[in-house]
């Protein structure tokens, strides 16, 4: 048994130095290529609780949002790739009214 806790202990702790290894990596191109942006078109919808535990879901319009080209999200803002995935973005409007 403690073996198996070493050998998870080392697999995390590698992950965790990897993943750090890749976001210092991955800003340090994003700054030496001058902070490379884009704008991708993102679908908003906004979810309106209302009584009797119903909800009404609005399609706010289409929005130009704009994003970072790297892997990682910088400066605030998300990465173009995960915005192309995910165009659909949701806003909740609050606590239902009763």
């Amino acid at each position: 048994m403690r073996l198996l806790s070493r050998w998870l202990l080392r697999i995390l702790i590698s992950f965790a130095i990897v993943t750090l290894a890749a976001f210092v990596l991955d800003f340090a191109v994003y700054k030496l290529l001058g902070s490379p942006q884009s704008q991708v078109s993102v679908n908003r919808f906004l979810s309106v609780p209302l009584k009797g535990q119903k909800t009404e879901y609005d399609f706010l319009g289409t929005a130009i949002v704009p994003c970072v080209i790297s892997l990682f999200p910088h400066a605030g803002e998300a990465p173009c790739w995960y915005l192309q995935l995910h165009p659909n973005q949701w806003d909740n409007a609050g606590s239902p009214a009763y």
